[in-house]
């Protein structure tokens, strides 16, 4: 019996001869973690028993002393293990696979295979399982570390996940879309903004935004704390290219200007004396009263009696220009 029964990645009694360096590793792991560049299994056509140290093609059992390699045993992957993993091959994604042929479906066009849960439920998106993991940039397609599947469909690996979870993350890293439930974080977040006062600086301040999750815009009221989404109720949103709009306070039923206009156009009291056609009249009625010193007296008293109305006419007029006056500065109507 092999002192050794395979290494810490496959229990198996055979090792493969490399066919990029002609060196026999375990499997191509050890391969890799050794050589600066990587083995493809596909193309190993040698391999070597490690009970009798016999070189021989591929197969299943040792040519020489009959023993069984592994349990299982794939020629296309070149692929053995004595653990019972449910093992199974895929043509769709080119490689073996573990957990059981039953519970898995292949989907053409993410190229990959996937629970039988997903099977019709998941987000297709072309040949997503080539891509790297966004989190440590590793194989996803060949990896042996399970693949999580986020509602946005990008992958990552399950571990990957864990800790970025762990480290406060919670969006996808390559679209930013929510990965998990956050519905009682957006009501925190409710709370919060509904007790955090604007400073006025920042007041009335309408904003174009568009949510990650359902990818909808929508213009709302800025706030610090964050800009919530008016048709999912999301705070997973960024600000778009839209300038921003400050909200004006309600406009009078009657513009103000157009009140100075009719102002302009009446006649004021004040002016009457510019004229020189009054000019004229005064003085004919000066000359008729020093013709008559009776008529004088009681015309004057008459004279007095219509400048003290006009004076009365032009201290309320004062009255009514310094009002309007005033209130110009606070913008509201007189």
């Amino acid at each position: 019996m092999a002192e050794t029964a395979g290494c810490q990645h496959y229990q198996r009694k055979c090792a493969l001869l490399a066919p990029c360096c002609d060196i026999f590793y375990t499997c191509r792991f050890c391969h890799d973690e050794k050589e600066n560049h990587s083995m493809i299994r596909n193309e190993v056509q040698k391999i070597k028993c490690l009970q009798c140290q016999q070189i021989q093609t591929v197969q299943s059992e040792c040519m020489e002393c009959g023993i069984a390699f592994a349990r299982y045993f794939c020629d296309k992957c070149r692929l053995y293990d004595e653990v019972d993993k449910g093992q199974f091959h895929c043509d769709g994604c080119g490689i073996c696979r573990v957990g059981g042929k039953d519970k898995f479906f292949h989907c053409s066009r993410c190229d990959m295979c996937l629970g039988i849960h997903l099977q019709n439920k998941h987000k297709c998106i072309e040949k997503v399982s080539r891509a790297n993991c966004p989190v440590c940039l590793e194989d996803i397609h060949s990896s042996r570390i399970a693949a999580h599947v986020p509602p946005c469909g990008h992958l990552i690996h399950s571990t990957c996940f864990e800790d970025y979870i762990k480290s406060g993350g919670f969006s996808c890293p390559l679209c930013n879309q929510s990965m998990l439930g956050m519905k009682s974080v957006w009501k925190m977040l409710d709370e919060e903004v509904r007790n955090t006062q604007m400073p006025s600086e920042y007041a009335n301040y309408m904003v174009q935004i568009l949510c990650r999750d359902c990818h909808k815009e929508s213009k709302i009221v800025f706030h610090v704390i964050g800009l919530k989404c008016q048709h999912c109720g999301s705070y997973n949103t960024c600000r778009t290219a839209e300038d921003e709009e400050r909200l004006e306070t309600p406009a009078p039923s009657q513009p103000q200007d157009d009140e100075a206009e009719q102002m302009e156009d009446s006649p004021s009291p004040s002016n009457e004396n510019v004229d020189g056609s009054d000019d004229e009249d005064e003085e004919e009625e000066e000359s008729e009263r020093n013709d008559s010193p009776d008529d004088n007296v009681r015309d004057e008293q008459g004279n007095l009696a219509s400048q003290d109305n006009n004076s009365d006419i032009s201290e309320d007029n004062d009255s009514f220009q310094t009002a309007e006056g005033s209130n110009d500065k606070d913008g509201t109507p007189v």
